[in-house]
């Protein structure tokens, strides 16, 4: 399923702030990391800034260490929100912030197959380090057997943004 049939900004209050799908499929290209909130034992809260690349569809793709309070939360409660923060411009004299957001509300898969494993890799080194792509894919071979792959499963998206003239 495509990205634009996930979005929908019904539920976003503020209608004079919204993003197209457009422009917040560029919020998720761009994005340098996103927030990751989840659900903890006991129904408690947990969320970290977590490094993503998306696929340009309805997955995202995380990885992490094979073992540790993220993947237990996860294991618990699939269902969470992963947020990315785009462009942002703190606008003193006018008391506030020029931003661009989105929301996606998910469920996570972890450890995929060995095929759909490498696809997220790669997606990662050509996001993050373009110019070493063919390096990264050695250092990755050797850390393959202690890397989990967490694929967020789009279920839905929304994004706003304020528009700020200094």
């Amino acid at each position: 399923m495509g990205f634009e049939a996930l979005y929908d900004n019904a539920s976003v209050r503020r209608r004079d702030r919204l993003l197209s799908a457009e422009e917040a499929a560029g919020v998720l290209r761009r994005g340098e990391y996103g927030f990751l909130a989840m659900q903890d034992a006991g129904d408690g809260a947990y969320g970290v800034p977590i490094s993503y690349v998306w696929d340009g569809g309805s997955r995202i793709y995380l990885h992490c260490a094979p073992e540790g309070r993220k993947l237990s939360c996860l294991e618990r409660h699939p269902e969470v929100t992963f947020c990315v923060v785009g462009a942002t411009h703190v606008v003193g004299r006018k008391f506030t912030t020029a931003y661009e957001s989105v929301i996606l509300r998910c469920r996570a898969v972890v450890g995929p197959d060995e095929e759909e494993r490498w696809k997220a890799l790669d997606l990662l080194l050509r996001k993050y380090s373009p110019g070493h792509v063919e390096t990264g894919r050695l250092y990755a071979e050797k850390s393959f057997h202690r890397t989990q792959i967490i694929r967020l499963e789009i279920l839905a998206a929304s994004g706003k943004c304020k528009r700020v003239s200094d």
